[in-house]
């Protein structure tokens, strides 16, 4: 399954995040290389949020993902949310459909 880690964040974001961006980044690293995190980033024009994809069998990562990110514990992160995708087009979807 996929699942995205949905970020809304500081009106200031930007910015604010300057100071964090290098632990950031090697959280999601970290995150990336246990097959958990398949991409990410911040939303743009305006950067407003950031969506993050996981893939596993359990939302579990995702959650542990954003309980430990530098983002959220230092307040740049207003509020996140775990959403279960259900992909079912392209190469690593997680629900194969029929030929039509």
């Amino acid at each position: 399954m996929h699942y995205l880690l949905i970020y809304d964040v500081v009106n200031d974001y930007a910015e604010r995040r300057l100071p964090f961006r290098a632990a950031h980044l090697a959280h999601a690293q970290a995150a990336v290389a246990r097959g958990e995190l398949i991409l990410g980033g911040a939303l743009a024009d305006p950067v407003d949020g950031a969506v993050l994809v996981f893939k596993g069998d359990s939302p579990a990562p995702a959650e542990a993902f954003a309980n430990t990110d530098p983002y959220v514990l230092n307040g740049l992160v207003t509020k996140w949310r775990v959403r279960t995708w259900t992909t079912v087009v392209g190469e690593d979807a997680a629900v194969r459909l029929p030929p039509v």
